[in-house]
């Protein structure tokens, strides 16, 4: 009997661009056998270009607008505007750089994307359809303080899925997942510090609670994730494509040349992965 799958993408923003070479490699293998997806942040949007079938189309998203000054602008910060300016670049992407909503309403697994309610610090799996793509995607990559609002969905105030839960494979196993290919963003080795200054955090955050509390919970739930990657349970199996140790994007990376080294890094592991799948299903 097959094992219900799950694929599940870390977010990361430019980071991202490792998930992007990833699935498309994917997609050229028409390799989509997952029974759900799960994405946080940047992984969400990386999620629906792969589920709609538009290779490419994250990656021209990451190489093309996210490195521009509308998106990240340290001076625009400065003068108490956004740092990262996700609704300009959900907005600026959703008719120029094409995606085949119909395919993805229609491609048979859904999509859940993660966000992090504002007055309880809870996660939300939030399944995103055509009708509400456009508050899902964006609450789910805003990121507190780089990005000076909080979207809403169903009139509730959201930001980045990352704060509540990064890497959701613990939920991904709740909902029936015993299969999971796990894309990650960092390293594999890599572990979250806790806040050295966790007083910033609730000063910053003080007319939020509940979300400051989310914040500097955020590095254990993180590691628990990454335990549970490692040990999975006996009846769960694991497959993880991560980058290498010399990845060379940042959360903030505008290089192109770097992000061209991500993307590759990202094809690469995809590519190595299903031709171990595929010698695996000819023995």
């Amino acid at each position: 009997m097959t094992k219900p799958s799950a694929l599940i993408v870390e977010g990361g923003a430019m980071r991202g661009i490792f998930a992007s070479g990833v699935l498309d490699a994917f997609l050229e293998e028409d390799y989509r056998p997952f029974d759900m997806a799960i994405g946080v942040s940047a992984g969400s949007t990386n999620l629906v270009g792969y589920l709609a079938g538009n290779h490419g189309r994250s990656r021209r998203i990451l190489t093309e607008y996210a490195t521009r000054r509308e998106f990240i602008d340290p001076t625009r910060f400065l003068r108490a505007g956004h740092l990262v300016d996700v609704g300009w670049l959900w907005e600026a992407t959703k008719n120029t750089v094409p995606l085949d909503v119909q395919r993805f309403a229609t491609c048979g697994t859904p999509l859940l994307v993660v966000t992090t309610e504002v007055a309880t610090g809870q996660a939300h799996y939030l399944q995103a359809t055509p009708e509400n793509m456009d508050q899902v995607f964006p609450a789910s990559c805003a990121l507190p303080l780089v990005y000076r609002a909080f979207p809403t969905y169903n009139g509730i105030a959201m930001t980045d899925g990352g704060i509540a839960d990064s890497i959701p494979v613990l939920e991904a196993y709740r909902r029936g997942a015993r299969d999971m290919t796990i894309i990650l963003s960092r390293p594999l080795g890599y572990r979250k510090k806790a806040s050295r200054m966790p007083w910033l955090t609730a000063s910053l955050m003080r007319r939020h609670p509940q979300l400051a509390t989310a914040m500097l919970a955020r590095a254990q739930r993180y590691n628990e994730a990454l335990t549970f990657i490692e040990r999975p349970p006996e009846d769960c199996r694991v497959r993880v494509l991560a980058p290498d140790l010399e990845f060379p994007v940042g959360r903030l990376t505008r290089d192109l040349g770097r992000l061209q080294k991500g993307y590759e890094q990202g094809h690469r592991a995809a590519s190595k992965m299903l031709r171990c799948l595929k010698s695996t299903t000819a023995a």
